[in-house]
């Protein structure tokens, strides 16, 4: 297997992973990364001959793995996107909301190039959708050449899945982002049972280890009691959160608190738009697919408002009353809904900011959990700064697997070759550490970006 990773960076941002297996090309998701804008957001397609993709195989619809996908098909209008049936409905909505953003940027930011794509090549992409069900193996043909392909239930958010490619039989598995545990609203991922040749593994949470005391249920549990203490002196609480997934299981935390009367049904939550939409978006999936368990009836019950409707908040502002505000981004990228909301709520003691996912260290919210209390917080895109009075909160509710787990389903599978990937450098030299003692049979890539290896 010819493998290149054309991420812009060996870390989590732009996924991309070219890939040939005999006359067979292809690439496994073609994301954004969250941290740029414009051009430098993207993976380095000039590495794929025009013209030259049989497949484009996304694994999820977060904007990391599938921001891109449009540019790529300009130049591969013949190749074939395979998805999920749920990755089918959800990818329009998710895209057409990165184009929004990206108009802001060029409006509001000068950025040239934004945005990256147009509308119609979103719409465009339904002519190229291949749907593929979770267990189903589909052979695809090429002259005299096959390959067999296959999705697994990944877990992490609605439609992902981990890839199967079956060439001559040797077997390549590219997890993508996995969460073997099960959500409150979406079932446990799977791995295969059988052996794999070549294990293409995601490495987020490498450098976090759990302990007995950051069990989930424990970590929702102390949510609930960060929530009711910061109401109960009068505070207001943000969580940020990525609006597809994160944002659909809070709301669901939530409720189980409001029906168990741990939290007052009067006390406002206030959501971002995007994570509203999906909302729609997973009525429709959740007709088909039941166990997606998200009902948009939570939202009628909780009261939600969107943030649409409130006053805006300018930076320093107060809400009129102890409010919820779960909004995104995850990370509280510069000029995202979180980001703002932060600038009212973060110099004020009463207030809390509970961080529930993954947090890259060069985003505003990455800078912001390093950060001790009293020390001045800039917040550069609105020209405000303050000092950090709000409890900053920490919550271990990922919807990635834990580094144990994946060290050990790596383990089971018993590859002889496992690249590295989805994972900063000390995610990645944990893995690569713990599998070099723990399997030395096993061959450890931890792949540079843009460079092509045969495996």
């Amino acid at each position: 297997m010819f493998f290149e990773d054309l991420n812009s960076e060996c870390d989590i941002g732009a996924n991309c992973h070219y890939i040939k297996l005999g006359s067979f090309n292809m690439v496994i998701d073609a994301g954004m990364s969250p941290r740029e804008v414009g051009l430098d957001s993207l993976p380095n397609f000039s590495e794929i001959p025009p013209n030259s993709l049989d497949f484009i195989i996304a694994t999820h619809c977060h904007l990391d793995h599938i921001g891109s996908i449009p540019i790529l098909m300009r130049e591969h209008p013949q190749a074939r996107l395979l998805v999920t049936p749920q990755s089918r409905v959800l990818m329009p909505v998710l895209l057409e909301n990165s184009y929004v953003v990206m108009k802001h940027q060029h409006r509001e930011l000068g950025i040239k190039e934004c945005p990256l794509f147009e509308k119609y090549e979103i719409e465009g992409l339904n002519e190229h959708f291949f749907e593929m069900k979770y267990g189903v193996r589909r052979t695809f043909r090429k002259d005299d050449d096959k390959v067999d392909i296959e999705f697994f239930d990944a877990g992490h958010v609605a439609g992902a899945g981990g890839v199967m490619l079956e060439y001559k039989h040797r077997k390549v598995f590219f997890t993508g982002d996995v969460l073997f545990r099960r959500q409150k609203i979406l079932p446990a991922g799977k791995w295969p049972e059988e052996k794999v040749d070549t294990l293409v593994m995601e490495t987020t949470r490498g450098s976090t280890e759990r302990t007995e005391q950051n069990q989930v249920e424990s970590e929702i549990e102390r949510l609930i009691l960060t929530i009711q203490y910061t109401l109960r002196r009068g505070g207001s609480v943000l969580v940020p959160t990525f609006a597809f997934g994160r944002t659909q299981e809070v709301l669901t935390i939530l409720h189980e608190a409001v029906k168990a009367q741990k939290i007052s049904k009067k006390v406002p939550i206030i959501c971002s738009g995007l994570g509203l939409a999906i909302v729609d978006t997973f009525d429709e999936i959740s007709k088909k697919y039941p166990s997606l368990l998200f009902r948009k009836g939570i939202l009628k019950d909780l009261g939600v408002i969107s943030l649409n409707r409130t006053k805006y908040f300018k930076p320093g502002d107060e809400p009129e009353k102890p409010t919820i505000f779960v909004i995104s981004s995850g990370m509280m990228v510069e000029n995202t809904p979180s980001y703002n909301i932060a600038a009212c709520l973060l110099g004020n003691v009463k207030n809390s900011i509970c961080f529930v996912g993954y947090c890259d260290p060069d985003t505003p919210g990455g800078h912001l959990l390093a950060m001790p209390s009293g020390e001045t917080f800039l917040f550069s895109a609105l020209n405000y700064s303050t000092p950090i009075r709000a409890a900053i909160e920490r919550f271990d509710l990922s919807g990635h697997a834990d580094r144990e787990e994946l060290l050990q389903a790596a383990i089971r599978l018993d590859p002889r070759a496992v690249v590295l990937t989805h994972g900063n450098e000390e995610s990645r030299n944990w893995f690569f550490d713990e599998l070099v003692y723990n399997a030395p049979q096993m061959n450890v890539i931890n792949p540079k970006i843009m460079t092509p290896y045969t495996i």
